[in-house]
């Protein structure tokens, strides 16, 4: 099931499917914002934006909007 990172609950883990390379800044991608790599959720502000997330043991606050732009596949967590 294919969603956003915008999508994500605290916590919950998603592998990079696809991005709008338009919309992505290039330090998310020098950072290792690329397909095939994990994304975790870890905090969002209180007013729902930024969003605190791991990308590639980096951690970084992004852009709500850039965050709908990175599409992910939920990883089952045991």
């Amino acid at each position: 099931m294919a969603i956003t990172v915008a999508q994500l609950q605290r916590g919950q883990k998603g592998t990079i499917l696809d991005f709008n390379i338009e919309e992505i800044p290039l330090k998310l991608l020098e950072m290792g914002c690329l397909p095939g790599n994990e994304v975790t959720l870890l905090q969002v502000a209180p007013f729902g934006d930024p969003l605190y997330i791991t990308v590639n043991d980096s951690h970084v606050a992004i852009r709500l909007e850039t965050a709908k732009e990175i599409s992910i596949e939920i990883i089952d967590v045991p």
